[in-house]
C-alpha cells in the first residue's frame, strides 16, 4: 500500500476502516487528513464540492442519528496504490431518528438502510466520490412516501425555483478520476446482463440469474429468484423505456476465500415516457445514478450464475425531478 497509512493492511482494510473511524469514533475532523480540499462528491440529490461540505453534511447527518453505525459488507475494487484505487463500497447503516434534522421531527424510530460509495483515492486521500444512500428506505421507515418526502424538500430548500437541483448532467462536476475500472470477466458478464435487461432482454434474466438468486433493491426491498429481478428491473425500464443506458464504471474480481464478485456504476438518461416504477407518465427529463454489486458462484457444477445482486438508487432524487417539471408541489 504504497503511499498510505502502514496502519491499513490492505485496501478494503483502508476503506472500512476510515469509515469507522470518521462516523463510530468521532474523527470528524481526520476528514482534513482523508479526503481531499476540493473533492467532488456527486449523490444523485445534489454534487458537494470542497472538504468542508462534507464536513458539514457528515455533523448534521451525526446531530440527527447520533448512534449511526456503517457495517462494511465488502469492497470491490480496481487499481493500484501507484495509480490510484477505486472502491466500490457496500454499507449496512443503522441509526436511530433522535434530534430534528432534514428527515423532519424526530420519530424514535430505528432505521436499517444500505449504502453504495465509489471512491477513489491516492496517497492516503480520497478525491473523487460517488455516492448514492437508500434514501427510499430511510424515508420509507419514518412513514413517509418517497414522492412526499421530495416534495416537502422542495419547499424547505425555497420552492422549485430556489432548491438544491438533483444530480444530472447539467450539475456535473468534473474530478480527477477518469478510469473505467478493469477488464475482470465477471465484471464484464454484470455489464453484458444489465445491457441486455435495458435493452429489453427479459430472458437474460432466468439466465444469467440464479433460481434462488438473493436480492436488494432500493426502498429496502429484499426479495429473490427471477421474478423477483424481473419486477424490479422491468419496473424501472418500462418508465424510461427510450432512456440511454450508460455503464460507467465496470470492476470484477476474484480473491482468496471470497466468492467472485463485481460492482458497475450505470446511469440512465431519458423521459419519464411509460408507465412503470413512478406511476403515470409525465414527460419529465430524468437522470438515475446507480450502482450495482452481484456476486457469482456455480451451486450446480459448471452453472456460473448470479447468485446475489444489489442495486440501488435514489427514489426521492427521482421525484424530485418529476416534481419539478410537473409543478405539482
Amino acid at each position: 500500500m504504497k503511499g498510505f497509512d502502514p496502519k491499513f493492511s490492505d485496501f478494503p482494510d483502508y476503506i472500512i476502516g476510515i469509515t469507522k473511524e470518521i462516523w463510530e469514533d468521532r474523527g470528524i475532523a481526520t476528514l482534513h487528513d482523508y479526503y481531499a480540499p476540493d473533492i467532488v462528491v456527486r449523490s444523485p440529490a445534489s454534487v458537494v464540492t470542497g472538504n468542508q461540505g462534507v464536513i458539514a453534511a457528515t455533523m448534521a447527518t451525526l446531530a440527527e442519528f447520533p448512534d449511526r453505525t456503517l457495517f462494511g459488507e465488502d469492497v470491490i475494487w480496481s487499481g493500484t496504490p501507484e495509480t490510484g484505487m477505486l472502491s466500490s463500497h457496500r454499507l449496512h447503516s443503522t441509526a436511530t431518528h433522535v434530534r430534528p434534522g432534514v428527515y423532519g421531527a424526530p420519530t424514535g424510530k430505528k432505521l436499517h438502510y444500505r449504502i453504495l460509495a465509489d471512491c477513489h483515492a491516492i496517497n492516503n486521500q480520497i478525491n473523487d466520490e460517488w455516492l448514492i444512500r437508500d434514501q427510499g428506505a430511510i424515508v420509507r421507515q419514518l412513514g413517509i412516501e418517497p414522492r412526499d418526502y421530495a416534495r416537502d424538500l422542495i419547499a424547505r430548500e425555497g420552492g422549485a425555483a430556489n432548491c438544491v437541483r438533483p444530480y444530472t448532467p447539467a450539475t456535473e462536476v468534473a474530478g480527477p478520476y477518469s478510469g473505467t475500472g478493469n477488464d475482470n470477466a465477471f465484471g464484464q458478464r454484470h455489464a453484458d446482463l444489465l445491457t441486455r435487461i435495458m435493452q429489453a432482454d427479459f430472458t437474460a434474466i432466468p439466465s444469467e440469474y440464479d433460481r434462488a438468486a438473493n436480492l436488494c433493491y432500493p426502498g429496502g426491498v429484499e426479495t429473490l429468484s427471477h421474478d423477483g429481478a424481473d419486477q424490479f428491473w422491468m419496473g424501472l425500464r418500462a418508465a424510461l423505456p427510450n432512456a440511454t443506458f450508460t455503464i460507467t464504471h465496470q470492476i470484477g474480481r476474484e480473491d482468496p476465500m471470497m466468492p467472485p464478485r463485481s460492482a458497475l456504476r450505470w446511469t440512465l438518461h431519458g423521459r419519464h415516457e411509460g408507465y412503470g416504477a413512478f406511476g403515470n407518465p409525465t414527460g419529465a427529463e430524468i437522470f438515475v445514478l446507480g450502482i450495482s454489486h452481484a456476486e457469482w458462484g456455480a451451486l450446480i457444477g459448471g452453472q456460473v450464475k448470479l447468485r446475489r445482486e444489489w442495486t440501488l438508487f435514489d427514489e426521492t432524487a427521482v421525484w424530485k425531478q418529476i416534481l419539478l417539471h410537473t409543478g405539482a408541489l
